[in-house]
């Protein structure tokens, strides 16, 4: 997931083309994340519980160490593993956030497990990197959280990545799939000179994570927002009626998986706000109320922008008819316009012979069709019947384009 940190969410492009099976995608049905999982959670099948597994195309591992005091900051990248633990212990006065990003090296991963003492379960849903947010208490009173950091794409899809946050006595542990990430804020924060992150315990560092993702949730669904205004103003003038439609119903999916990854943060927080003094100091939980606060805006945002794009589809779905209301209408009078001219064209094109056998003329055929102002007397009966028709639809209303 890119970081957006100092760049403006903008929405993506509304005249961009859309591949032909984007209709089955906005439908879910060639949703990669979703067939990603359920290949990953068949090629474990049957394996024993805890048993770790680095998915096809996990990034190289790249290991950072954050050491902080109340007022200073050393922070470093790893090539090796000893070496970040090496300066890990030798500094046991100060607090630490081990960033791990990727997950590519399973002798790697084992290592790490053994030395912070984690639980291979807990390990298996890290490199699982598919699990929603969840708070689990281990060990000596440490945590395991689980966050999903979002984006929403150029692609028109919600982007999201696993953020696993391990808590200990002087240290926080995460790790995540990718390189880049939304934390970036929280690391200038870090090399603050007067941050408030350095002064608080370690466990601070862990609200601190969750409520950054938190609120990256707000500028992902201020994209979204944006883009369905676009979809609103658009929506009447759009003439590709599967385009729209796919629009639609694509961004109803976006939203839709938007609301299944914030409710669980919010009853994770919920969790966490109910765990005991020893566990959650009431000095840190303070601050996961408020991060409970965010996870309960964004909830209401994704509700409202649901709601929205309901009305939108319902919207989009009464201009169509609107419109097949307007072609029905134009071809309703062009033929009440054209039947009696075609009854009048039809009743002349019969030709029966008014001259008839020696006795002389048939009576009852047509006098007209001899008549040396025959043809331009029955053009001119068919002009007024137009003319009278136009005249009435008019005066009926139903020659007025409403829409």
């Amino acid at each position: 997931m890119n970081s957006t940190n100092s760049v403006p969410h903008t929405p993506p492009d509304l005249d961009q083309d859309d591949d032909d099976d984007d209709l089955n995608s906005a439908y879910g049905v060639t949703d990669r994340e979703a067939t990603q999982q359920a290949r990953q959670q068949t090629e474990t099948l049957g394996q024993r519980p805890g048993a770790l597994v680095i998915r096809e195309g996990a990034l190289k591992p790249r290991m950072f160490l954050y050491s902080y005091d109340d007022t200073t900051l050393a922070e470093a990248e790893f090539s090796s593993y000893d070496d970040l633990w090496a300066s890990f212990e030798a500094q046991p006065e100060r607090k630490h956030w081990i960033d791990v990003r990727g997950y590519g090296d399973l002798a790697l991963m084992e290592r790490i497990m053994q030395d912070f003492d984690l639980h291979p379960l807990q390990m298996e849903d890290v490199l699982g990197d598919y699990q929603r947010a969840k708070v689990d208490v281990f060990g000596d009173n440490r945590l395991f959280l689980v966050s999903r950091m979002t984006d929403f794409t150029a692609e028109l899809d919600i982007d999201d990545d696993q953020l696993s946050i391990f808590t200990g006595p002087n240290y926080v542990l995460t790790f995540q799939d990718d390189y880049e990430d939304c934390l970036d804020s929280l690391r200038n924060r870090l090399r603050g000179n007067f941050s408030t992150t350095k002064r608080k315990p370690s466990l601070y560092l862990a609200y601190a994570l969750t409520d950054v993702v938190i609120d990256h949730y707000f500028p992902t669904m201020a994209a979204i927002g944006d883009y369905i205004e676009g979809l609103e103003d658009r929506i009447f003038s759009e003439r590709r009626e599967r385009r729209m439609l796919n629009r639609i119903l694509r961004i109803k999916k976006d939203i839709v998986r938007f609301r299944r990854l914030v409710y669980p943060e919010r009853d994770k927080i919920s969790e966490i706000l109910r765990l005991p003094e020893e566990v959650m100091p009431e000095e840190v939980k303070v601050y996961f109320k408020d991060a409970y606060d965010h996870a309960m805006q964004a909830l209401d945002l994704a509700e409202s922008y649901r709601e929205n794009i309901t009305s939108l589809t319902e919207l989009f779905l009464s201009d169509q008819s609107n419109r097949m209301n307007e072609v029905m209408k134009v071809l309703t009078i062009i033929s009440a316009i054209f039947i009696p001219l075609s009854f009048v064209a039809g009743l002349y094109g019969m030709n029966f012979q008014r001259e008839g056998p020696p006795e002389g003329p048939n009576p009852l055929n047509m006098p007209e069709l001899y008549h040396p102002w025959g043809y331009p007397g029955v053009l001119a009966l068919m002009t007024l019947m137009v003319v009278g028709q136009l005249y009435y639809f008019w005066r009926k209303g139903w020659l007025s384009k409403q829409r």
